[in-house]
């Protein structure tokens, strides 16, 4: 089976089981709905703690629709539209986690010198099989 250098370039909207290929998570918006939506009885309760609900759930939802996460062969890069805002090398993950698998919530992981927990903003399923592709739990 051949492949061309081509394919190695692709970014996909779904898993690829080469590790080499570049894989950019879908956006779920579960979280930011939630959010608002359990903001809108809470208003009626504590006005000031429904809307810090509602508002944080909007703030997430925006995050999900300008943030990219890509997977490549070497990194985990973030994107906002065409600009790449941070990358994380593989070779300097410590450990990695995905908190509450039945409704993932959250995602950790430790680098050599620093800690990240980030928000389950993108596709949960993709999100664990590319890091159980490409930074295997030791």
């Amino acid at each position: 089976m051949s492949t061309s250098k081509a394919q190695f370039k692709t970014v996909t909207s779904s898993f690829a089981p080469n590790s080499t290929a570049t894989v950019e998570l879908k956006p779920s918006y579960n979280i930011p709905i939630v959010l608002v939506i359990g903001g809108i009885p809470l208003i009626l309760v504590q006005p000031w703690i429904g809307f810090a609900f509602m508002v944080f759930g909007l703030f997430l939802m925006f995050q999900a629709l300008t943030l990219r996460l890509q997977f490549t062969a070497t990194d985990l890069d973030i994107h906002r539209g065409e600009k790449l805002i941070r990358h994380f090398p593989y070779q300097e993950w410590q450990n990695w986690r995905i908190f509450w698998n039945r409704v993932p919530i959250l995602f950790y992981f430790r680098e050599i010198k620093s800690i990240h927990f980030l928000p389950i903003l993108f596709d949960p399923i993709t999100l664990k099989t590319c890091l159980e592709e490409r930074c295997p739990h030791t």
